[in-house]
């Protein structure tokens, strides 16, 4: 992936998933969010954020798909034009829903050690080490399914002169989640999500 594709994305959660996981937070959901935009000229489809205060199955994945299979039909994109992007390495739950809906990917900013370590959300890890026996999150990132895709190793992979307007978007939103991550850990034990 260019550095224009990954610039776009990095955009996409700027400018698209971030706002609404700040109104999201503030009502005292987690701070997941995911997009889906079209392969062909990564516009945006639809763009979400998690919604656990609604339902707790409205993790930001899910709500993005519930969203997507709202539009209408005969004007939605197919899955397989799209790419999925998730700003956290999605659950076994957002997994297995990406696989069923039939999307081919998904993009993520922060990998399950993020989750857990940085921002004290420990539940992805521990349901798939308690419920399917698999360690550190070592799923099977490419398969008959889909492809995954870290989007920080995308942009290791760029050359260091194109790299420092990424790293600095980057940084940006690394830094917006973080400040959203505290606000929702200062406030999580007066909502109602089962698992915060």
């Amino acid at each position: 992936m260019n550095e224009k594709a990954l610039e776009t994305i990095l955009n996409v959660f700027l400018k698209e998933v971030l706002p609404l996981t700040e109104k999201g937070v503030a009502k005292g959901s987690k701070i997941f969010g995911a997009a889906i935009i079209k392969k062909d000229d990564l516009s945006v489809v639809i763009a979400e954020t998690n919604n656990e205060i609604e339902n707790p199955l409205w993790h930001g994945e899910m709500h993005a798909l519930k969203k997507f299979y709202e539009l209408d039909a005969n004007t939605r994109p197919n899955e397989k034009e799209c790419m999925f992007l998730s700003s956290h390495e999605p659950c076994s739950m957002c997994l297995s829903a990406i696989t069923f809906s039939g999307f081919d990917n998904f993009y993520f900013l922060f990998p399950y050690n993020d989750t857990n370590d940085e921002f004290n959300i420990p539940h992805d890890l521990n349901i798939l080490k308690e419920v399917f026996k698999i360690n550190d999150g070592e799923y099977n990132k490419e398969n008959s399914y889909w492809k995954s895709q870290n989007i920080n190793l995308l942009i290791e992979k760029l050359p260091t002169s194109k790299k420092e307007k990424i790293l600095s978007q980057l940084r940006e939103i690394k830094k917006k989640y973080q400040k959203l991550s505290n606000q929702y850990q200062e406030n999580k034990d007066g909502n109602s999500i089962p698992l915060n």
